[in-house]
């Protein structure tokens, strides 16, 4: 046996959506009901569990051969569910390949080295992560079968307990034949569904170089990280006797019934004097300024309610699993336009900052329960729990976290790739990236908190902004009004950045011009070391990593503007899939993000024997010895691939015993 594709189908009490499956699995009740699979492309077997029926041994033998191949959608789900399975019958599990010492505290589950994923290969050409979405864009002969969602409702989760099913709180395979007899037909399709994207997808094969970024990638979500849940159970109890007082608080001042209503808000508010069609965070940031002071405290305590921090130490709680780690929060491949990771669960991806100067003696008192004390010292409660979030992850006992990320990536990338000399000098001399922006494009020197320090902020927006051809509506929606900027400045300030940056701006039309040159005359042409082609309906943009970024049936469009425009399929803002525009900056943005990406993951490589437990954006977070030094894994950190010759990467971190921003 070569290959094995696999899916299953299963039961648990535990919610997937809510807790992921790592805390799914660890249910009592958990159970694979059905098991699909075809060894070498033969016709599709259904091993029927919930009925008595057993894996074969040579298939469980297949499961722990790193040498078969096993292939499934969302192959995550299917290697940890399977993992539980086997631990079950008291079979054993491989270690993990790379045999370190660090990593034999995840040998509970399935070596992912043997696995391989058919929606990372859906992603890596640009097609959506669901299987239901592949099969519909490859418009495949055998497609998922739409039944399902109301077959896994009915038995893969608890029902309700009714006079009708004689109070039974779930449903198993004699209670419904017909239905159990449609679920394993279910089954079957999508195993023969998954076959067949492979199938039309092996022509282009998913590299060597990516599948192992993919094992690295399960190995962290398998390794999880320590969640600190005394601090996270009282953060919830002091939210919630925050809330109860903030709205009876508001209850007194504005008399409403439900002052959390934003319809009865709006209309006291109307009723005082004070119009307004929305109450987001924005806008009643703004109402604060000018509202009377009456209004401004209702405002300000509507202001503490709005923070959303409880969720995630609820999601916490929920996804936790028995030993206190929380598992599965990273998606590879989640931004299949770019390749970068998406969050899952407790969505680390947008976790707030933390200003406090005190942090430590805060998370103390809010680990202890001392409400009294928090509300006293820092008035803002649900603020102050909001700010605490990233300090609710810890390492294990006995061990630090180091913490390193790169400086400034995405403006050290653009700058390489298109040639801008005088940032080449800035970066290689260490200096601030905004100062020297902003000196660039006001001609005179600017240091932090010295000379011309004022102009720092403008160079800062402007970075931020402006680097992938944005405009006056960038520099709005970085903020750039209310950081005091006016209205007249802004079309200045867009003009001043672009010819401070010829380069970058010669960049984006450069790369405009390859990529339409490729997707009307279908052919290859090559600008700034990057290759556009057009293959079977594809546009492949090959970074310098060699890595593909992949745009679904390509043609040249028409832009708001009346001018030339490339136009591609793909999952947007609605999240359906639809037509979507881009045009050479936005091009830009993709391949120095998607080059960023690479980065992290070569730097993910070299630091592959230390237990890497958590990455937010450009930065890693590791579960170390005492004994391990931080300047050593910062240096490592900040080698350049060799694929960037020329490219001045720089690492920086510290070392903490709980998670912050430093």
């Amino acid at each position: 046996m070569k290959t094995l594709s696999i899916d299953i189908e299963t039961y648990s009490s535990v919610s997937l959506q809510k807790a992921g499956v790592y805390r799914y699995v660890e249910a009592p009740d958990f159970e694979i009901l059905l098991f699909g699979y075809s060894a070498d492309g033969a016709p599709v077997q259904v091993i029927d569990l919930a009925c008595g029926e057993k894996i074969p041994s040579e298939i469980l033998d297949a499961l722990t051969d790193d040498a078969v191949t096993k292939w499934a959608f969302n192959a995550n789900f299917e290697r940890i569910c399977l993992s539980q399975y086997m631990k079950a019958l008291g079979l054993s599990l491989d270690p993990f390949h790379d045999n370190h010492p660090l990593s034999e505290e995840c040998a509970r589950y399935l070596n992912p080295e043997g696995w391989r994923c058919t929606m990372i290969w859906s992603a890596t050409m640009g097609l959506p992560l669901s299987l239901e979405g592949v099969g519909a864009v490859l418009g495949l002969e055998k497609q998922k079968l739409t039944e399902g969602k109301d077959l896994i409702k009915y038995f893969c989760q608890p029902c309700a307990p009714t006079k009708t099913n004689g109070q039974r709180t779930r449903n198993r395979p004699f209670h419904a034949p017909e239905k159990w007899a449609a679920f394993k037909r279910y089954n079957v399709r999508d195993v023969e569904t998954e076959m067949s994207i492979q199938q039309r997808l092996k022509k282009f094969p998913v590299p060597d170089a990516v599948w192992d970024e993919y094992h690295i990638d399960q190995e962290i979500n398998d390794r999880g990280v320590a969640i600190d849940l005394p601090l996270v159970r009282q953060a919830i109890d002091m939210d919630a006797r925050s809330r109860s007082e903030l709205t009876e608080s508001m209850r007194q001042l504005t008399e409403l019934e439900n002052p959390n209503s934003v319809q009865q808000m709006k209309q006291w508010l109307a009723d005082n004097g004070m119009e307004t069609d929305s109450l987001g965070k924005k806008v009643v940031a703004e109402l604060i300024k000018t509202a009377p002071p009456e209004l401004q405290r209702v405002l300000m305590l509507r202001q503490q309610l709005a923070k959303s921090s409880v969720r995630k130490y609820q999601t916490m709680v929920t996804a936790v699993c028995a030993d206190g780690r929380a598992r599965g929060m990273f998606q590879f491949y989640g931004a299949n336009r770019t390749g970068r990771w998406a969050g899952r669960l407790i969505q680390l991806q947008n976790l707030p900052q933390n200003h406090l100067p005190d942090l430590a003696e805060a998370r103390a008192l809010v680990r202890s329960g001392d409400y009294d004390s928090v509300e006293m010292l820092y008035e803002d409660v649900p603020d102050t729990l909001s700010q605490l979030i990233r300090t609710s992850f810890i390492p294990r006992n006995g061990q630090k976290f180091i913490v390193s990320d790169f400086s400034a990536i995405e403006a050290r990338v653009i700058a390489w790739m298109a040639g801008e000399q005088w940032r080449q000098e800035v970066f290689a001399k260490g200096g601030d990236i905004y100062c020297a922006s902003a000196s660039q494009m006001f001609k005179v020197p600017v240091e932090k908190h010295g000379i011309n320090g004022h102009l720092r902020q403008k160079g800062k927006i402007a970075e931020l902004a402006l680097g992938y051809g944005g405009s006056v509506g960038a520099l709005k929606a970085m903020g750039a009004l209310e950081m005091g900027l006016s209205e007249d400045e802004l079309p200045q300030l867009v003009d001043a950045w672009r010819q401070s940056n010829p380069k970058i701006v010669s960049f984006w039309w450069d790369v405009d011009r390859a990529a339409m040159e490729a997707v009307k005359f279908h052919h290859a042409t090559k600008t700034h070391g990057i290759l556009f082609s057009y293959r079977s309906g594809m546009l492949f943009i090959t970074l310098p990593s060699g890595r593909n970024l992949a745009y679904v049936k390509p043609k040249v469009g028409t832009n708001k503007f009346g001018g030339e425009c490339i136009t591609y399929e793909g999952v947007g803002g609605t999240k359906k899939w639809e037509r979507l525009e881009s045009y050479g900056a936005r091009f830009v943005e993709n391949i120095v993000q998607a080059t960023s990406r690479d980065i992290l993951c070569y730097a993910m490589k070299t630091l592959r024997c230390c237990s890497i437990v958590m990455h937010i954006h450009d930065e890693l977070v590791i579960e170390a010895d005492p004994r391990m030094s931080l300047e050593a894994i910062c240096e490592q950190m900040g080698r350049t691939p060799p694929w960037a010759k020329g490219l001045l990467l720089r690492a920086d971190g510290y070392e903490t015993e709980f998670y912050k921003k430093d």
